[in-house]
């Protein structure tokens, strides 16, 4: 029976009321003054329903919102790929069978919990497909309001990266790389002196690259997701050490595309050049993995070769603005992570405040120094 005052349950309040489809409800509130308030709410929410004055909302399951994502967003979105596999991997075994008026902030921080294994990063992705999810949900009248998704702060010039540091360092690792064949040394060598991700490499045709001529240069076009990580082309000049490794890989590869496998075709984003051949590369170049608390922990990755080629070209004197452009950034804040590195960071600040020292000083320094 439907009352339109709440009722003791305990130390707490219990309100009870027909929805809109005739589903008897109930609720529990914690204060009186909470319970009144939901109560009415709720009346005046089935009596607009009733009235044709709101849309009802269909309770529907995580899994179908992840389904109707997959068929409606996944194909609309350069991420799809990854998005689909965010979902299959964290989001449904987490949320799969909850209703989405279930989804709360306990839930969503449980979830948080579950995942301090992973960066701050790869969770905020987790994080933001979620929050977009839900979203939807509510355009889609599966859901009333959303919790308010915080992502953690990252900075995104943080320079808490992992690279090459010295030319020798930059030497051990390419003269190892010739082990594993022409190809893979040239791959790598592109890879430390041009700072193309692993897509860009993998997809790169001769038909872009201009070896000779007062513009040697790399036209960047595609990466696994066929189009650049930003969606724009931008051209890499190729500097005077790699112009002689990629010439004579010109000649011993007649094929279209630049770094092909074995079949003649693009590398994949999870081939072995990129994964178990890089790090055997590694161990061959004498670069040590260190143990932490989750195990062993692999010297460098693929990507840090970017952040190599970006180090060192900020170390030999480079301006950030052309690195910016080089590397496809679509911010300055992404670059400015190797600005510190450039031996004139520092230059105009070191007179900053003169040389003179306080009365006496100089000669008390004197006499200490003898």
């Amino acid at each position: 029976m439907r009352t339109n005052k709440p009722i003791r349950h305990g130390n707490k309040w219990r309100i009870r009321w027909i929805d809109e489809s005739g589903t008897r409800r109930s609720e529990v509130y914690e204060k009186l003054s909470d319970a009144e308030f939901e109560l009415q709410r709720r009346l005046l929410e089935v009596a607009e329903i009733n009235r044709g004055l709101r849309i009802p909302i269909v309770r529907k399951k995580f899994s179908d919102l992840a389904e109707y994502w997959s068929a409606h967003r996944c194909t609309q979105k350069k991420s799809g790929d990854d998005d689909r596999s965010i979902l299959n991997a964290h989001l449904l075994p987490a949320f799969q069978d909850l209703l989405l008026e279930d989804i709360n902030i306990l839930r969503i921080d449980r979830f948080k919990q579950s995942k301090t294994h992973l960066s701050p990063k790869t969770v905020n992705n987790h994080l933001a497909l979620l929050r977009a999810m839900l979203n939807l949900a509510i355009e889609l009248h599966w859901l009333k309001y959303s919790p308010k998704i915080k992502l953690a702060r990252i900075d995104s010039a943080s320079s808490n990266y992992r690279y090459l540091q010295t030319r020798d360092e930059i030497g051990r690792f390419l003269q190892a790389a010739e082990a594993e064949g022409k190809c893979v040394h040239a791959l790598y060598s592109t890879a430390v002196y041009t700072g193309l991700r692993a897509g860009e490499l993998a997809n790169l045709s001769w038909s872009d690259v201009t070896l000779d001529g007062p513009h040697r240069t790399i036209l960047v076009r595609r990466g696994f997701k066929h189009t650049t990580k930003s969606g724009k082309v931008r051209r890499v000049p190729i500097p005077n050490t790699l112009l002689p490794i990629l010439r004579q890989w010109r000649l011993g590869n007649p094929l279209k595309i630049v770094f092909p496998n074995r079949a003649g075709h693009a590398f994949g984003e999870s081939a072995r050049v990129f994964q178990e051949t890089f790090q055997r590369t590694l161990d061959r170049a004498g670069f040590t993995k260190s143990m932490t608390s989750r195990g062993t922990k692999r010297a460098l990755v693929f990507h840090d070769l970017r952040h190599s080629y970006a180090s060192h070209f900020m170390m030999n004197g480079g301006q950030i603005f052309k690195l910016q452009r080089y590397l496809g950034h679509q911010s300055l804040a992404m670059t400015n992570r190797y600005a510190h590195l450039s031996p004139e960071a520092f230059a105009d600040d070191y007179d900053r405040f003169g040389d003179e020292q306080p009365p006496g000083r100089l000669l008390r320094l004197q006499k200490e120094q003898t």
